[in-house]
């Protein structure tokens, strides 16, 4: 169970690579959390995380997980929810995508929708039931600002976060009253391995001061957190702008 300021006791990261989970995890497991799942796809990677956090003192296990597999998730994430209850699930998996590429390739594209939403969908419905179920729980889910409006230089990725905003809202509507709570993170432009090489957008931020966010998010308990928080102003202002006008802004 979670305590009075909201950490949880156990937590599972969809994404067991993500630069934001395993940030979140450091920071939880520094407050109160002892139990961690690491859900990805087996690799050197996944291991390589699971045997840091295990350095912080936490009970550190593996699953296999595919976002691109949807048809597999019930049976697997079912069977991490068999080993007792889970406090808290990030869904954080998901893929950036080159939008010069993808536009050519429209496989491409697909592929990160099906990641990105599809996967999501999947999973976040299995979370959500199971949590529902057990009768207490958040589920935090990873968007972006980009999903706020359409932009020419990542349409393909922004509107798959789009998808997965509005997803997350409903089912945060859902989940009223049941004991879950579903959390929605809007990060803007993260400093990561998965941005590297990119041009950094003004208010850029980090998976710390993201996982710091969604602490404080979890003790508020908050239905949407953006990062950094002036994102919220700006996004606003864009997504309001006459189209003529937002066509001709070096975005």
């Amino acid at each position: 169970m979670k305590d009075a300021f909201g950490i949880p006791q156990s937590l599972l990261i969809l994404g067991g690579t993500s630069e934001i989970g395993l940030a979140t995890a450091r920071r939880m497991i520094a407050r109160r959390t002892r139990a961690v799942w690491l859900a990805g796809r087996p690799s050197p990677a996944l291991e390589t995380a699971a045997d840091g956090l295990r350095t912080l003192g936490a009970d550190v296990r593996t699953v296999d997980f595919d976002a691109l597999d949807p048809a597999s998730h019930e049976e697997t994430l079912g069977k991490v929810f068999a080993e007792g209850d889970i406090d808290m699930v990030l869904l954080a998996f998901g893929v950036l995508g080159d939008q010069a590429r993808d536009e050519a390739a429209p496989l491409a594209a697909v592929r990160v929708a099906q990641t990105n939403y599809t996967g999501a969908i999947s999973a976040g419905l299995v979370c959500a039931g199971a949590l529902q179920t057990q009768g207490h729980g958040s589920l935090v889910v990873l968007s972006s600002v980009a999903g706020e409006r359409a932009r020419r230089a990542n349409f393909i990725y922004g509107s798959s976060k789009a998808g997965l905003d509005s997803f997350a809202q409903g089912l945060g509507d859902a989940m009223h009253g049941t004991g879950v709570q579903v959390m929605i993170v809007r990060p803007g432009f993260v400093r990561s391995k998965m941005t590297a090489g990119l041009e950094e957008t003004p208010l850029a931020t980090t998976p710390d001061a993201v996982a710091l966010a969604i602490e404080l998010g979890l003790r508020r308990r908050s239905e949407a957190v953006w990062v950094p928080g002036a994102m919220r102003v700006v996004m606003s202002a864009l997504r309001h702008l006459p189209r003529p006008l937002f066509r001709r802004l070096p975005v």
